[in-house]
């Protein structure tokens, strides 16, 4: 493992305790900097306690005051003297229990938002099965009168990068007239959130961050 056991934690604490750049912290704890940046500004993560990575054994002083000196500096994994459990490389992503009755949200949010991922996509981004996307799709869940779509990086259920890694893959499958009216229908429903008119001028296409919000 090249990055710390609790990276969400670790973020948060790094967040509030350094002045590291998020692209320093994103790199030592396998986030996007967007991801960084979101849990920063409150947008996710909320509630989660922040790890000191230092008491931990994971970082040291040193490096971090190096960082914080030199942003093009990146931290390092201190070398532990206890051996750490070995990284889940295969099989499904574990979910914890108090997480998985949230999954049938997350999926109704891909589903309705992202809909160039593939199942198979899905279900290595929720951990979840082809049956149930399937059931949340066609409406024959169990609990389908209480499924409400909601974002599944809000959920905990994936990382804002690789939700965009999933979703930049599956577009880059597609012509170029698929990826464009993509494009658009994300534009239609960013306008379609914005409470305020906004200012005339040029239309753009969403950046990663504005594709993903709710």
């Amino acid at each position: 493992m090249s990055g710390p056991l609790m990276p969400q934690a670790t973020a948060v604490w790094l967040i509030d305790n350094t002045t590291l750049t998020f692209d320093q912290i994103g790199e030592f704890c396998s986030m996007h900097p967007l991801e960084v940046q979101a849990l920063a500004d409150g947008d996710i993560g909320q509630g989660i306690k922040g790890r000191d990575p230092i008491a931990e054994g994971e970082l040291t002083r040193a490096v971090i005051k190096e960082c914080e000196e030199d942003s093009a500096k990146r931290l390092k994994l201190a070398k532990l003297s206890v051996p750490r459990a070995a990284e889940r490389t295969k099989g499904p992503r574990y979910t914890p229990v108090a997480k998985r009755q949230d999954k049938p949200d997350g999926i109704a949010w891909l589903v309705r938002n992202q809909p160039e991922l593939a199942d198979s996509q899905i279900v290595r981004l929720i951990g979840t099965t082809k049956n149930t996307i399937n059931a949340v799709r066609d409406r024959t869940h169990w609990n389908s009168a209480n499924i409400h779509a909601r974002h599944p990086v809000d959920l905990g259920l994936c990382t804002y990068m690789e939700l965009s890694s999933a979703v930049e893959k599956a577009r880059s499958k597609m012509t170029s007239e698929e990826r464009e009216a993509l494009e658009a229908k994300d534009r239609a429903r960013l306008e379609a959130d914005t409470v305020e008119p906004a200012a005339e001028g040029p239309k753009k296409a969403p950046s990663i961050e504005d594709l993903f919000r709710h």
